[in-house]
């Protein structure tokens, strides 16, 4: 298997038009492995190539959507691959939006995708990837983590406190934030040598823009249910967010398993853009069909003839 999923040097060259096309770099959205980013100057959450709508992309989305379709169903067949798929954001960044609308096309029975809240009193008895391990996608799946085991170096490192509740000896506690970011690039790095591919994607928006949906999220009725005065109260600790989040990036994209800034602030883009790196991943997996041997396809021929001799 090879070692890395994609080169951020590569370009994607993504078809709009039947006479026009759109260049775009990997490395203006993946985090390099090895090397020091910083979101603020380095990933601007408004990016949007060379589209000027949501119209113009929505072609693009479509043969995604038609083709992702198409190689989970391979990827199912072969039964060799799995792929894990990990969402992380701010909140009404749109990752249930990004779900929604990529994998509209997967067949159900090759997709699960896992939601994780604060931990239960059950998961607190374990370490924090435990309740992580038992939701990995079997081989010819596709999992999907919205939220995952980085809450642990995320929101449990702006909220300390939350250490407390995770009886943890005294002696894993110190230096605990990179230790936990060596524990986490193992895991990773284990799962990739057994055949699970995971893609990382951090959905990048602004303030401003959060605020926006924010004030959406209370102005629209059907949108009420999904804010939470807690969302506000995080708010405040936007700057600390944006330190954990550049230092989880920082120590934990690899090449076996590369973090991707998405620019969140044009959801449509964003849905595109994870789309395309779904897709270009999976095709180079070479995916292939099962190849039935020789006697079997005797034996189904023999088969076929007892059908064709029914009356």
């Amino acid at each position: 298997m090879k070692k890395k999923i994609l080169d951020a040097d590569r370009k994607i060259t993504v078809q709009i038009a039947e006479d026009a096309e759109l260049e775009l770099r990997l490395k203006r959205i993946m985090v390099p492995p090895g090397k020091k980013i910083t979101l603020h100057k380095d990933y601007d959450p408004t990016f949007t190539a060379s589209f000027k709508s949501k119209k113009d992309a929505q072609k693009k989305l479509e043969q995604n959507i038609a083709e992702l379709a198409e190689y989970q169903d391979i990827l199912y067949a072969q039964d060799t691959y799995a792929v894990l798929i990990v969402f992380q954001a701010m909140d009404a960044a749109g990752k249930d939006g990004t779900i929604k609308h990529v994998m509209s096309g997967v067949n159900p029975q090759g997709c699960q995708v896992f939601s994780f809240k604060v931990p239960s009193a059950e998961e607190l008895d374990h370490d924090y990837l435990w309740r992580s391990m038992k939701c990995l996608p079997e081989r010819g799946r596709i999992g999907i983590f919205n939220r995952s085991y980085y809450e642990e170096v995320l929101v449990v490192r702006v909220h300390p406190e939350f250490l407390d509740h995770q009886k943890i000896p005294p002696t894993a506690r110190e230096n605990i934030w990179q230790r936990r970011y060596e524990q986490i690039n193992a895991f990773e790095k284990y799962l990739f040598e057994n055949g699970i591919i995971v893609l990382k994607f951090f959905l990048n928006v602004s303030k401003e823009e959060q605020k926006k949906r924010f004030l959406e999220r209370i102005d629209q009725p059907e949108k009420n249910w999904k804010f939470s005065t807690a969302d506000v109260k995080e708010r405040a600790f936007w700057d600390t967010y944006q330190t954990a989040y550049e230092d989880c990036l920082n120590h934990t994209s690899t090449e076996w398993a590369p973090w991707f800034v998405i620019p969140a602030d044009a959801k449509w883009f964003a849905r595109l853009t994870v789309s395309e790196i779904i897709v270009r991943t999976l095709k180079q997996l070479n995916l292939r069909y099962p190849e039935v041997s020789a006697a079997r396809r005797q034996e189904l021929q023999e088969i076929r003839k007892l059908l064709e001799a029914e009356s």
